[in-house]
């Protein structure tokens, strides 16, 4: 068969797969991921999990550590305050990611958690046995638990194995009557937490910055921010940028962390790159308390559409002229690709301005526009939404419901 016998479908398909290896060559120079492996195994949770298994307190068996967070919340309602301390310090890895249990008894069992992990660093920083890269990734890693230990820090989840998973908390989460939680992208990890450099694309100094600003615009508003880093993000230059396999795990793991949240808070999600093919997947799934999903830099959702998300929260969407995200082609071929454009007319997100933000990382950037209408669906405040257009047609009530 020659070239012009070519059927139309096909030459489309050839035409998608050369668009996504040029993305692929793309993401290599662009930094969207670094290629970086730890060589840890999960074992330290994974023992955890096995002595949780078979361990009781005062007679009892304990719940099984994958039990909803409904579950975990009743069984945690039934102990007192010194049994649920033995619990924490005998189970600290598995306590503190427990959805459901009480996050300050989280708190602590993570504290414990991360004394451990220190120590455990500290000694491979000394072990000469090691690479010197392995020494050095040893120091660089302890030296971040060091600051994650910083005796006012609220640390809802820890999981040193691998690259590492943690999640923070800004703000009092027993108290808030809203939580906004960032999901963040690529490349995420222990290490890549918090950033001295460019600062606020990582996942605390976006919380942090998402935090002030929402006070900025209602200092009478409860609210407390989650920065959410507690799902295996994609590295290096591969398959699992472009599929949504780690986002669909991610994804079970967003929806029990919502779950199993105390009280009866709204809860706004702020998505950001490969964060909102995490959001986009997890939306069918989750609660009602969910009112917003706001995404930035994203490459796509995993759906043609808002309404194809199956969720009945706001869903907003911004992207700044400079980001290079929008070369990614939006499509979705056999497993590759996240689905359409977010901020195109016809996916049907409300569009905000992005003004200030400045390429890809620069959307949780203290003084922007972009900042300060993320903060405003933080709050309530749809009304003072920017929209892309300049318009209000982002902030309108869609259902007649949204503006309460």
């Amino acid at each position: 068969m020659t070239s012009t016998d070519t059927p139309a479908g096909t030459l489309t398909a050839v035409r998608a797969l050369l668009a996504l290896t040029v993305v692929f060559i793309m993401l290599a120079t662009t930094g969207w991921t670094t290629l970086h492996q730890s060589g840890r195994e999960p074992s330290a949770r994974a023992a955890a999990l096995a002595l949780w298994a078979r361990g009781t307190v005062d007679g009892r068996r304990l719940p099984a550590a994958e039990t909803a967070a409904p579950g975990i919340r009743a069984f945690f309602a039934t102990l007192d305050g010194a049994q649920r301390a033995r619990l924490a310090d005998r189970y600290p890895l598995v306590v503190g990611n427990l959805e459901g249990a009480p996050v300050t008894l989280r708190y602590r069992a993570n504290r414990r958690a991360m004394v451990q992990a220190r120590t455990a660093e500290q000694a491979r920083a000394k072990d000469y046995r090691l690479a010197p890269a392995g020494r050095d990734e040893a120091s660089r890693r302890a030296h971040r638990l060091d600051s994650l230990l910083t005796p006012d820090r609220r640390i809802l989840a820890f999981d040193p194995a691998g690259g590492g998973r943690v999640a923070e908390v800004f703000g009092d989460l027993d108290t808030a009557r809203r939580v906004s939680v960032v999901v963040p992208g690529v490349d995420t990890d222990l290490l890549t937490f918090e950033r001295t450099q460019r600062r606020y694309s990582a996942p605390v100094g976006m919380s942090e910055a998402l935090y002030d600003a929402e006070r900025a615009v209602d200092p009478t508003s409860r609210t407390a921010v989650i920065a959410w880093a507690d799902y295996t993000t994609p590295t290096g230059v591969g398959m699992d940028a472009a599929t949504g396999r780690l986002a669909a795990d991610g994804a079970v793991r967003l929806r029990s962390m919502v779950a199993g949240l105390p009280g009866d808070s709204r809860v706004e999600l702020f998505c950001h790159s490969y964060g909102s093919v995490v959001c986009g997947v997890a939306a069918h799934g989750l609660p009602a308390r969910v009112t917003d999903i706001a995404v930035a830099g994203s490459p796509g959702m995993r759906s043609q559409s808002a309404a194809g998300l199956g969720t009945t929260a706001r869903v907003w969407a911004m992207r700044d002229p400079g980001d290079w995200i929008g070369d990614v082609p939006y499509l979705e071929l056999g497993g590759l690709g996240h689905g359409a454009d977010p901020v195109s007319r016809g996916f049907g997100a409300r569009v905000l301005s992005s003004a200030g933000a400045q390429g890809h990382t620069g959307y949780f950037t203290p003084g922007t526009v972009a900042l300060a209408n993320l903060a405003r669906i933080g709050v309530g405040s749809y009304a003072s939404v920017v929209c892309r257009t300049g318009g209000s047609a982002c902030s309108e009530p869609v259902d007649g419901t949204d503006g309460a």
